[in-house]
């Protein structure tokens, strides 16, 4: 019996940038998660996803989007902006670890600063990043009728 390749293969409509995944672009499989780092259900797949990433290492690439639902989580919007800041310094995943483990706690933002401090940033540079929303154009804020649009179901 002779594999075949299949013809439902599909492409990123969306490129995937390579500041915001982790593992090989030669991955067997590639996982995107839509994220809100105030997102319960998303602070459960982080665990999961990180379990994943050990098990497979260099078979699965993940590439986190920010998705903050601010009808629902009214801090989503900057934790998302935090962490985009701190990828413009190199540390998007450090943020992003840090936000999920630490998320529910982060609820204004001077806490954001504080964690941007904790993580090493040049913390003027993230300020002004910050505070400009120099990076919004990376965090859309979606509302449920362009998320269903997407396909991109909300658990209540």
């Amino acid at each position: 019996m002779t594999k075949r390749k299949s013809k439902n293969i599909r492409k990123l409509t969306m490129p995937v940038s390579e500041s915001r995944d982790q593992g090989s672009s030669n991955a067997h499989v590639t996982l995107v998660e839509y994220g809100d780092y105030e997102c319960p259900y998303c602070a459960q797949a982080y665990i999961i996803i990180k379990q994943a990433q050990e098990r497979l290492v260099s078979k699965l690439r993940f590439v986190f989007r920010n998705f903050p639902v601010t009808k629902v989580r009214p801090h989503a919007y900057e934790t998302a902006l935090a962490a985009e800041a701190a990828g413009a310094q190199r540390k998007f995943w450090d943020m992003y670890d840090y936000l999920f483990k630490h998320g529910q706690l982060l609820t204004n933002d001077d806490s954001l600063r504080e964690s941007a401090a904790k993580l090493g940033l040049a913390i003027d540079r993230f300020n002004r990043d910050f505070l400009d929303r120099r990076y919004s154009s990376r965090t859309r804020i979606y509302k449920l009728p362009i998320a269903v649009e997407l396909q991109v179901k909300e658990i209540k």
